[in-house]
């Protein structure tokens, strides 16, 4: 019987002393992030006040919303990072209020921001869109600096010719 209260006393001994250590335990233990160097959190560069760039070539797509980003010809410029620096996360903010955000750790590309839209939009018929066209994207730090605005047209005229209109504009017609 003195065998098993000793026993005990061991098993208590190792109970009170993990109850204050697992917080230490933990810490130690967590993962670092998958990120590679050199891609800044959003909200990072806003303390900082580093400005964003947005890449042009998302303006020359012309892309359908609802369809795939893999139909697209230009498959290079998928590969590009949406905004320089590149960033882990942004959020897409479409005017009607709809808002997306796309992701990766390794910086966002335009396939990912592309990707996030389009399973949004896949299940809609063309008909459905009233601007079924990416237009491009713009960053108003003075509205919100961790999310992009993002502009549609009617249909994918020539790179040259193509304005931005904002959904907005069409309503009051």
């Amino acid at each position: 019987m003195s065998a098993e209260t000793s026993d005990l006393t061991k098993v208590d001994s190792a109970i009170s002393g993990l109850s204050s250590s697992p917080t230490e335990e933990k810490k130690g233990h967590r993962r670092a992030s998958s990120s590679a160097a050199g891609v800044y959190n959003i909200n990072d560069l806003e303390k900082e006040g580093k400005e964003l760039q947005i890449a042009k070539e998302t303006q020359k797509l012309n892309w359908k919303l609802n369809t795939s980003p893999a139909t697209l010809d230009d498959k290079e410029t998928l590969k590009k990072f949406l905004t320089s620096p590149p960033v882990k996360k942004i959020d897409l903010h479409f005017p009607l209020g709809l808002e997306v955000t796309a992701r990766n750790m390794k910086g966002v590309t335009i396939k990912d921001a592309l990707d996030a839209i389009h399973k949004q939009f896949k299940k809609k018929a063309d008909d459905e869109l009233e601007l079924p066209v990416l237009a491009g994207f713009e960053w108003d730090k003075e509205e919100s600096w961790t999310r992009l605005i993002v502009h549609q047209k009617k249909e994918g005229a020539p790179s040259g010719s193509g304005k931005k209109k904002n959904k907005k504009e069409s309503y009051d017609e």
